[in-house]
């Protein structure tokens, strides 16, 4: 993704340009096509590109609108021919995206965000208002950070742009505690002073004033209803073809992660079948696929082989052995957030693949679980019917699922009309929400971590419990989108294509998840058009010896680091506790704490590199 920048000096002040050129030069990797600047007094404006379309290298940024207005773009326009019909002359096919939003913006102003389909950012300087608009997509796959001080406002595409060594923050609790619960909230970052600008809104900067508003918000009242599971699947195919298609509009060598799964394979499988066809132009898709043999669990050898030879091609391989490197626990350089950003070993093979080929954009099955089915709790399919007052469906539900997972019936019963209650009221939150042992329970309470992880708990409690669920799924994939780790290639996410996404969210649970048969819809639509062993897989592998390896071998390292922990001090965690996992881990003791046990390793290693550079206060 391309970097955008800039600097609002609200008493007047002319902008610096050193100001902007070492954002620059910090940046340079993530927007390696050139730079370009705009200074106008008070306001200045920088443009990085990382060109992946034959439109985006037409482009000129800051694009200087006729009224005077500025705008900076980052992003992919997926609904341009719809945009270009309703606006009309003088836009056409070959107009860059930055000119439509442009000629979007023009006409609807604020409204036109609502219209905007696809992966983006934006940043709007009006000067005769003398104001700024901030905005993004209504996932948040695109990045945009802010920083308002007395005296100015500085944004970027880069959270590290911000939080720069020399500058003194205050750690957020709230950001730390969605961090160690699942994700942390989307509008926030480590730092109480610097905000993320939150999925389907547009941040307003008025006479000093900030205002935040939704363009976008989830509508639990769409309901899709067809009168056969053939019409369910016809609109799937549909829809998942042309999320895939509208992913492969570039003019490069396309990557794809293929790991075996369904979510990857589906991705490979339709690409292929587009290109073949001549919809996408003459493209060429390669694949990339990871895995550790040493795995007790580790299946996915068997299953992207599969694929290859489906389509009849190898992709390129990470066949990597776990020896106890494969997270890097020293920092050289200072990040701006906690967490390790997946395997070193598969991250390094990808990199030099990446720098090699020159790929520019990766295919990622992010999503899919969430979407489809996998993830969803069948209890809630249960508490749906209850709410309706469907007394058959829900007892048949009940039965077949007690059978299914040898729960006795009226276990489950309490457990689904927990779900019809206000969060404040469930019984049980505290074993649902299975808070780990080394979490301080105070700050859990005072956090409300527990209740972040219910079933179905974002939302207003009355609105039906089917809706709850899909309208937490999009809140959390949002957060994951905004913190996850920006690198030096695109990456494009069919699973979370707003026209998909919105159907998935409104159709009968039934559809995706039925007993025995996960992920329903996406089994039965696509059967025959990818391999049938990949299709009726339902096992994935989970990492468990890589971590005791990576924590026996570093040992006295993380115990030295963790001895008197900064997260213990700040009374997050309760020290003897996170000890005695971190052996248990070490020893080869996995439970489902495992991911958060790590997570709250790279916390604390990094709590400890951002106090040492005197980024973050005592």
């Amino acid at each position: 993704m391309s970097v955008q920048a800039g600097i609002w000096n609200f008493d007047g002040a002319p902008v610096d340009p050193e100001v902007l050129t070492k954002i620059s030069s910090q940046t340079a990797e993530y927007g390696p096509d050139g730079e370009e600047m705009l200074i106008d007094g008070n306001i200045g404006m920088l443009y990085r590109p990382f060109h992946t379309t034959a439109e985006s290298c037409l482009e000129r940024q800051p694009h200087v609108f006729g009224s005077g207005k500025v705008m900076t773009w980052d992003g992919r326009l997926d609904n341009r021919d719809e945009l270009i019909s309703e606006l009309g002359s003088p836009l056409n096919t070959e107009s860059t995206d930055i000119a439509i939003v442009a000629a979007v913006y023009e006409k609807w102003g604020c409204d036109s965000f609502a219209k905007l389909v696809g992966d983006w950012a934006l940043a709007l300087w009006d000067p005769h208002e003398q104001s700024l608009i901030l905005s993004r997509d209504y996932i948040g796959v695109r990045h945009l950070f802010y920083y308002p001080q007395p005296n100015s406002i500085t944004w970027c595409t880069h959270l590290s742009a911000l939080a720069l060594p020399g500058k003194r923050f205050t750690l957020s609790e709230e950001y730390v505690a969605g961090y160690l619960s699942l994700h942390p909230p989307a509008d926030r970052t480590p730092y109480c002073e610097i905000f993320s600008v939150p999925p389907a809104t547009f941040v307003v900067i008025l006479q000093r004033k900030i205002t935040i508003r939704s363009y976008w918000t989830f509508n639990p009242h769409l309901r899709t209803v067809y009168g056969a599971d053939s019409e369910y699947e016809e609109i799937f195919r549909h829809l998942f073809r042309q999320a895939v298609r509208r992913r492969l509009r570039t003019d490069m060598p396309i990557l794809a992660e293929l790991s075996g799964g369904l979510d990857s394979s589906a991705i490979v499988c339709i690409a292929d079948d587009i290109i073949g066809k001549g919809a996408a132009g003459q493209r060429r898709l390669d694949t990339f696929s990871f895995c550790d043999r040493g795995e007790p669990d580790e299946e996915d050898f068997l299953y992207f082989p599969k694929v290859e030879e489906w389509r009849g091609r190898v992709g390129h391989h990470a066949d990597v052995t776990a020896t106890g490197d494969s997270f890097s626990f020293e920092f050289r350089d200072f990040v701006p957030s906690p967490g390790f950003d997946g395997r070193e070993e598969g991250n390094k093979i990808l990199r030099d693949v990446v720098e090699r080929e020159r790929y520019r954009v990766l295919l990622s099955g992010v999503g899919g679980d969430e979407f489809n089915g996998q993830a969803l709790d069948f209890r809630v399919q249960i508490a749906e019917h209850l709410a309706k007052f469907e007394l058959l469906p829900a007892g048949r539900g009940l039965i077949n699922w007690s059978l299914r997972t040898r729960h006795p019936a009226l276990r489950l019963l309490p457990e689904s009309l927990n779900l019809l209650l206000p969060t404040s009221c469930r019984f049980g939150k505290a074993k649902q929400g299975h808070l780990e042992p080394w979490i301080r329970s105070e700050f859990a309470r005072q956090q409300k971590i527990v209740e972040g992880r219910l079933t179905a708990a974002e939302g207003p409690w009355f609105w039906p419990p089917a809706a709850r669920d899909a309208f937490q799924t999009i809140a959390d994939l949002a957060c994951k989108m905004t913190h996850c780790r920006l690198g030096t290639i695109e990456k494009r996410y069919p699973y979370l294509d707003q026209t998909l996404v919105q159907f998935l969210s409104s159709i009968p649970t039934d559809q995706l998840l039925r007993p025995g048969h996960r992920r329903s819809l996406m089994r039965r639509a696509l059967s025959g058009l990818l391999p049938k062993e990949v299709l009726n897989r339902r096992t994935k592998a989970s990492t468990g010896r890589c971590v005791a390896l990576a924590l026996a071998k570093h040992w006295a390292f993380i115990e030295r680091a963790t001895a008197s922990s900064i997260s213990a001090r700040r009374h997050f965690v309760d020290q003897a506790r996170f000890h005695s996992a971190l052996l248990s881990a070490r020893d080869g003791h996995f439970y489902t704490g495992l991911v958060t046990l790590v997570k709250t390793v790279a916390l604390e290693l990094w709590l400890q590199d951002a106090e040492r550079r005197g980024i973050l206060a005592s």
